[in-house]
């Protein structure tokens, strides 16, 4: 072939926010995850000689996946998502799913391994001392006392927000990896990116929504009601500003503010998407640049009710240094 029709070819464009494994691939993250339970530091996912095996694991996971993995880490992409599917969860397998307030996931199941070889890969995975113990994973499940709360333990819609948007080392990005769907099959993961978002304002509210005239209080899950200093909502570069709010927690602190406040909800709920995850897919949200809530659903507590794993992941671990608890991966 010609050199000048090899210089003008026009390169094959890959989506990777969604993959799909195959069975072989799935085999293999499988297969990865128990070889990290039978290691002699195997056990608990939250151990740091487990952790120090985990990252060089997630390095073996299947091409495909790192490639799709690298890729979001550096371009997010419009919607700042990606949805990885077919990963090894085994519905026979499960335990029951648990009810209590604040349950987690410290041992070291194929779920939870896979989970944390995922977000080791685009990161470091990392937790709060005030929520859920410190534990690197946590359960997302419906808890009866806390049913109509804006939490994770609730089960009315879920108001869009960044995850601990009043936390100034709060995660880059969240994994949900779907270990059992609700009942019906209807709870969906709503999402809605500022990229999206942000050519429905106009320039006085933009204006306005990167003044700091906000405050945001800490949820229920860290039990404390203090408010972070007053903050602005859009922050950096003007052409693709970050985002941190949260629709239930954050309050303006004039009219004014309140109005552009309004004015975004309004603009995020137009571009919003839904996702119903199933068992085996993996949900990754850029929590830079999306918002994120949930659809209402009924819960039975009858240990078949919907089970999601979360974990947090920094990009980049030095910037929550001063905040960190010793050397671990949990910050106050």
């Amino acid at each position: 072939m010609p050199l000048n029709v090899l210089r003008h070819r026009t390169p094959e464009v890959v989506d990777r926010s969604r993959v799909t494994l195959t069975d072989q691939e799935r085999t293999e993250v499988h297969a990865l995850a128990a070889e990290l339970r039978r290691h002699p530091a195997g056990g608990q996912v939250d151990d740091p000689r487990w952790l120090a095996q985990a990252r060089p694991h997630s390095c073996r996971l299947p091409v495909r996946l790192l490639e799709a993995l690298r890729d979001y880490r550096s371009e997010p992409g419009p919607d700042g998502t990606l949805l990885i599917r077919n990963l090894p969860i085994d519905a026979e397998a499960l335990p029951d799913t648990p009810s209590e307030p604040d349950s987690v996931e410290r041992g070291a199941t194929v779920p939870a391994t896979t989970a944390m070889l995922i977000g080791q890969q685009l990161g470091d995975v990392f937790a709060f001392r005030d929520e859920k113990r410190g534990a690197l994973v946590h359960n997302v499940v419906p808890v009866p006392a806390l049913a109509a709360s804006q939490s994770n333990g609730g089960s009315v819609e879920l108001e869009l927000h960044n995850e601990n948007a009043f936390h100034p080392h709060r995660p880059d990005l969240i994994g949900l990896l779907c270990l059992r769907g609700d009942h019906e099959g209807t709870a969906g993961t709503l999402f809605s990116s500022i990229r999206k978002a942000r050519v429905l304002l106009d320039d006085a509210d933009l204006a306005i929504l990167r003044s700091p005239r906000f405050v945001t209080e800490a949820p229920p899950s860290f039990h404390a009601g203090d408010t972070t200093t007053a903050h602005r909502v859009l922050n950096g570069s003007l052409d693709d500003p970050d985002i941190q709010v949260d629709f239930n927690a954050t309050r303006a602190i004039d009219d004014e503010a309140g109005t552009a406040l309004r004015r975004l909800g309004d603009a995020l709920a137009e571009v919003a998407s839904e996702l119903v995850l199933r068992p085996g897919d993996m949900a990754f949200l850029d929590n830079r640049l999306v918002v994120h809530g949930r659809t209402e659903f009924t819960p039975r507590y009858d240990g078949n009710d919907r089970w999601l794993h979360r974990v947090y992941v920094q990009l980049d671990g030095r910037a929550g240094l001063s905040h960190r608890i010793g050397p671990g991966p949990v910050l106050a």
